[in-house]
């Protein structure tokens, strides 16, 4: 269906023609995030402050259109994804307050949040979260997700640290949390949802049930469904609205502000590998770390270090290890060195009495401790890299008790085992009993479709049934999960979270089918084709981390975009369909815009140059190579007449004047059709050849 007229026309006066986008090259490539779902917008809107969301907002209620808001989108569960209008913060959403030397920072929702800790670095801090993806994600995402990490745990993550939310309201009504104007205004205009709010979290906390199931919930890490602890753990309306909108996935409201209680940023830490000989003995092993002063513990499978053993800087032992071995990484922090000698003693007494396969030492080294930490980070990514072209990486994001944890890593491996994922590989953050796991899936036959379904069937019984844990830790629902938080929550939490959803978006408006759907098939449609393109990019998984540095992001395609619709151009033209316009607009927007300076590969997980790809199109879409080869190989003596012909103008200048010189090299470029150039004012003058051998009393460095 395409959407209302009315709000089209409306739209249209509200936010200018060159920030709407409903050609098929930008609704594609703005349709895409990291996850292997795909909905294809039929508007694409970048917004720039808070009022025209508050407009659109108005708009999409009154003529019933769905919107979907999106920061970075690096989003793994299909959040970020829209078939009808989708939302994208613009280049305005980077405010940011710093308070109390750094105790205290509020930020707009398109800072990135490796950049918010870079202006934290100097007073000591950080925020909490600090997810994988944190140098690509931003704050948007980190609180609509309810982000965590490797060292973030759950005392640390967005929903522990928030001190502040300005926010907006499906019915485009605003409330800043920090501001008493706000705050009254909102009281006098919405008291009835604030009463119903805290009518259900007193019901909530007298059905003691249901009350300890929440808190049971979260004691694990959990982003599965709606954030029900918010009815547990406050009673003043205004704060349960602002942590149920951590977590809601864009389904409860738009944030437009956040201010966090930041965290100590300790600058002593060292990292050891050590090796077991079981998944048993690796897992009693993290229940006693559990209590040991560690600031991360992640475990790693057998397949995952064989993933990555062959890398360069890997410790030779990891090809040698037993098929069973399981790794602990473990990292300490500290405030001060002396005190970080006193925690890593006491980690490795609490560990003394557990046989060890292999292991490396604590180090403080910062090279050592990368190349430790490669071994982890590089785990994702190299599954992606051996992927057969066609496939797609999928990584999933589970949660056991960390009492349960050994037994849940045997059974995950036999299920991979079981549905012939040969290629899985387990790893985790330990200490919280949260597994990811990678897997490669095609999705081109209904076959390949049903084994994914199987599988992910088995998994949710696993996990949410029979261990009682949580089947997204920190990726969020999606609509990946949406049809299991039933399945893990029971029936009295997953109608408590259809209340509250009706309660703050009465239309549905707000990304539907995402956290909550009512089909049950959710997970199994617009699944996300990967086709070949070109060997250059095949590699791709589309997570967006190449994004921020990208110098053409914004005026056109980042490096993600341009693969994506590179992918689409391909397997159209297999197809036999028409793509000469796609092309047209691809070659500006892709081709004659890429900067082509590989910054893209530097934060590429599977180390793709996206440059390359434009490099190899331009040219064989070049003209003149035989011109080009004799300039490469004559550079010299081309230099030389350029320099000549410079001159040449010049001396016409002289003789001429400038004015009559421009009057008459118009008229003779017009005669030759552009073959003789145009004498401009801004035509260089001509300088001495550079002379490249300095002067041997010249102390000076040489500078290139």
């Amino acid at each position: 269906m395409s959407l209302p007229a009315a709000f089209l026309d409306s739209v249209a006066r509200l936010i200018p023609a060159e920030r709407r986008f409903d050609d098929p090259l930008s609704t594609l490539a703005f349709g895409t995030d990291a996850s292997f779902y795909r909905l294809i917008p039929k508007l694409v809107i970048r917004v720039e402050s808070e009022d025209e969301v508050v407009a659109l907002l108005k708009l999409a209620q009154r003529e019933r259109v769905p919107v979907t808001f999106r920061a970075a989108g690096t989003s793994l569960s299909g959040q970020a994804i829209s078939d009808s209008v989708l939302i994208v913060l613009g280049d305005n959403w980077n405010g940011r307050e710093i308070r109390h030397q750094g105790q205290q920072i509020r930020l707009q929702p398109g800072v990135i949040g490796a950049q918010a800790n870079a202006w934290l670095a100097p007073f000591g801090r950080k925020i909490g979260p600090d997810p994988a993806s944190i140098n690509a994600c931003k704050i948007g995402g980190i609180v609509a997700n309810n982000a965590s990490g490797m060292c973030c745990g759950t005392a640390q993550n967005t929903y522990h640290t928030l001190a502040g939310m300005r926010l907006v309201l499906a019915d485009g009504t605003r409330l800043d949390s920090e501001d008493p104007a706000s705050v009254a205004a909102f009281e006098q205009s919405h008291a009835d949802l604030l009463d119903e709010l805290a009518r259900l979290a007193r019901d909530t906390r007298a059905n003691t049930e249901l009350a300890a199931r929440i808190r049971h919930k979260y004691r694990l890490k959990n982003t599965t469904g709606l954030s029900l602890n918010a009815l547990i753990d406050y009673d003043q309306p205004l704060d349960i609205l602002s942590h149920l909108l951590v977590g809601s996935e864009g389904t409860l409201g738009f944030i437009s502000a956040v201010t966090y209680d930041t965290v100590i940023d300790h600058p002593n830490k060292a990292s050891a590998l050590i090796v077991f000989a079981d998944v048993e003995t690796c897992c009693n092993a993290v229940t006693v770390l559990k209590s040991q002063p560690v600031s991360a513990v992640e475990l790693l499978d057998r397949r995952s270090l064989r993933s990555v053993q062959d890398k360069p800087g890997m410790p030779a032992f990891v090809q040698q290890l037993s098929d069973g071995a399981c790794a602990l990484l473990i990292e300490s922090r500290a405030a001060t060195q002396a005190l970080l000698h006193e925690q890593l003693a006491q980690i490795m007494a609490s560990l003394a009495s557990f046989p060890v396969e292999k292991q490396v030492d604590f180090t403080e080294d910062a090279k050592e401790n990368a190349k430790l930490w490669a071994i982890r980070k590089d785990t994702f990514p190299a599954v992606g890299a051996v992927r057969k072209t066609g496939t797609t990486v999928i990584i999933e994001d589970v949660t056991f008790p960390v009492e349960q944890l050994a037994i849940g890593v045997n059974r995950l491996i036999a299920l991979f085992d079981k549905h012939h994922y040969d290629e899985a590989i387990l790893f985790g953050h330990a200490l919280e009993g949260n597994l990811h796991f990678v897997f490669t899936q095609g999705f081109n036959s209904a076959e390949e479709v049903a084994r994914y379904q199987a599988f992910m069937d088995d998994v949710a019984q696993l996990v949410a049934v029979e261990f009682g844990g949580s089947l997204k830790a920190e990726h969020g629902t999606g609509r990946n999960m949406a049809p299991f938080v039933e399945l893990e929550w029971g029936s009295d939490a997953y109608r408590l979270m259809w209340q509250l959803k009706r309660l703050l978006d009465p239309n549905g408006i707000l990304n539907p089918d995402v956290v909550l759907s009512e089909d049950p098939q959710i997970h199994l449609k617009n699944l996300k084709p990967l086709p070949a393109a070109d060997e250059i990019v095949d590699k791709c998984i589309e997570c967006g981390f190449c994004e921020p540095v990208c110098p053409s992001k914004g005026l056109t395609l980042s490096p993600r975009q341009r693969i994506v619709m590179w992918r689409d151009i391909q397997a159209k033209k297999r197809a036999g369909s028409d793509t000469r316009e796609l092309e047209r607009n691809y070659q500006y927007q892709g081709i004659d815009t890429c900067a082509a300076t590989g910054l893209c590969a530097q934060r590429c997980p599977v180390g793709i140059n996206t440059g390359e790809l434009v490099k190899k199109l331009r040219g064989q879409a070049a003209e003149h190579v035989k011109t080009a080869d004799w300039l490469a190989d004559n550079f010299h003596t081309a230099l030389s007449g350029a320099r000549l012909t410079l001159q040449a103008a010049n001396g016409a200048r002289r003789l001429l004047g400038a004015p009559r010189l421009s009057r008459l090299s118009a008229g003779l470029s017009k005669i030759s059709h552009g073959r003789v150039p145009q004498w401009t004012p801004a035509m260089p003058q001509p300088l001495k050849a550079v002379q490249l051998s300095p002067a041997s009393n010249d102390a000076r460095p040489r500078v290139v």
